[in-house]
């Protein structure tokens, strides 16, 4: 390999080694030659802490260095999960050490004095294999989210493939993202990368139960705890014990609770209501909001210390209108999905239908587009869809964009008081059910009321079934 022979960019590099000169002359060489990104540590704990602040694809380390040396540096890098490669420098003469290195772990050594071209050859190699792990990685990523998810968005790929990284290690994850846009489908992927796939996988949705009930929920309960409590219960967390526990809309969690899962997540055990008696419990959680929880964290609405406990890993899934390109593919599905369901025969879509969908802000994301689909093929007529009800859709998405104010009240400008209250209301009422995609529970959760209140409210207003492009509860 000559000098000229570029190594194309790729991952952030680490130097290790005790002499500055060495550490400058390798970074310069791989910055002006290999145009790569290089940062340096004098010795193996510094190197360490390097990488617990960042990520590096390759490790350049000397072996001999004061307070760690480079064998022991290269086992603790190849115990960490996704390790870097790792490439030794060794005296000439020592190469028997630089074979001991490899055992230990290290993918390839070169000489010092070093040779430039060998160095390049040698980084060259090393820098081909992490980009090749780091496609499978994609890959395995890509066809993992794809069995919950349907995508062509790269920011949907980068997610898919942290999802791969961290399915694996047993650590809390906290996934966030609007209402609608697959959350809970992101944390089955998580499962199925996990060791603990084959074990148990519950969900508790904390916003669906009263305080006491969730109480005893969550962590079990014993006979006679309270009124009603006529056999012992476990709770979820002794349930999914060896497993996973996905905790959804976690910011609806009350405080007292969100001390006692703190406690968890600290101790490893959990008291079941009407005992002191402490459960070792071995839960993977996972937790998911639409909410900002630095924000009710600022609020005094969300403890601190269990924000942090809860947000190890943070996977946001972005919402639809910033990744218009997975639009085609996912009504594609839909109108398939729906078409059968309905037997409607084949499908004709409208010239510039595929179009308007993506142009579309869709605030309730892809269950508000499934929901609206829903509605079109349901209503179809001889195998044609309604571009009418998809006007209606469209206007009902961009009011509820635009906030629950706007158009509500405008369109009867010269009414009376009564009429205007009833418009805003309607409106009200509107942009919840398009922001919670149809669901109703999910939509009177929105607006503060009962669901029951909710119905009469929809029959008030001629809501009820599929009028204003909304989906049959």
């Amino acid at each position: 390999m000559s000098r000229d022979s570029a190594v194309p960019a790729g991952p952030r590099v680490l130097v290790v080694d005790d002499d500055a000169g060495v550490r400058f002359t390798l970074r310069e060489t791989l910055t002006s030659t290999a145009q790569l990104e290089v940062d340096e540590a004098a010795d193996g704990e510094a190197a360490l802490q390097a990488m617990a602040e960042r990520a590096y694809g390759l490790v350049i380390t000397d072996l001999r260095m004061p307070r760690m040396d480079g064998m022991q540096l290269v086992r603790r890098i190849h115990a960490m999960p996704h390790a870097p490669r790792v490439i030794v420098i060794t005296a000439h003469g020592s190469e028997r050490f630089a074979v001991e290195a490899i055992k230990a772990g290290a993918y390839d050594y070169f000489r010092k004095p070093f040779d430039v071209d060998e160095l390049l050859a040698v980084v060259s190699r090393a820098l081909e294999a992490v980009r090749l792990r780091m496609d499978n990685e994609r890959l395995a990523g890509e066809l993992n989210l794809s069995r919950s998810m349907v995508f062509a968005a790269e920011s949907m790929s980068r997610l898919a493939q942290l999802v791969q990284r961290a399915g694996p290690r047993d650590v809390t994850v906290l996934v966030t993202g609007e209402s609608g846009t697959g959350k809970e489908r992101v944390a089955e992927a998580l499962v199925r990368a996990s060791p603990r796939a084959a074990r148990p996988y519950l969900r508790f949705n904390c916003a669906s139960l009263t305080e006491d009930l969730a109480e005893a929920e969550l962590f079990g309960h014993t006979k006679g705890a309270f009124t009603g409590a006529h056999r012992e219960r476990a709770g979820l967390f002794r349930e999914a014990d060896g497993g996973t526990l996905l905790l959804d809309e976690v910011g609806e969690l009350a405080s007292t609770l969100q001390a006692r899962l703190l406690r968890v997540l600290q101790e490893g055990e959990v008291r079941p209501v009407g005992t002191d008696r402490p459960v070792k419990v071995d839960v993977r959680i996972l937790a998911a909001t639409h909410r900002d929880l630095r924000k009710l964290v600022a609020e005094g609405r969300f403890r601190e210390d269990l924000f942090y406990r809860l947000n190890v890993v943070h996977l946001r899934v972005p919402a639809l209108r910033e990744r218009p390109e997975d639009i085609p593919v996912l009504a594609r599905m839909f109108l398939d999905r729906f078409r059968d369901r309905f037997h409607t025969g084949p499908l004709k879509v409208p010239s510039g239908f595929i179009e308007r969908l993506s142009s579309m802000p869709w605030p309730g994301n892809v269950r508000e587009l499934e929901n609206t689909l829903e509605s079109l093929v349901a209503l179809s007529s001889d195998g044609e869809l309604d571009m009418e009800l998809l006007q209606r859709a469209e206007t009902t998405a961009t009011t509820a964009a635009r906030g629950p104010s706007a158009g509500a009240v405008d369109s009867v400008a010269g009414a009376g008081l009564k009429e205007r209250v009833e418009a805003y209301e309607r409106g009200l009422v509107l942009d919840a059910m398009a922001l919670a995609g149809g669901n109703r529970s999910e939509a009177a959760r929105r607006l503060g009321i009962g669901r029951a209140t909710l119905h009469d409210k929809l029959r008030k207003y001629g809501l009820d079934g599929t009028e204003e492009g909304g989906a049959p509860a």
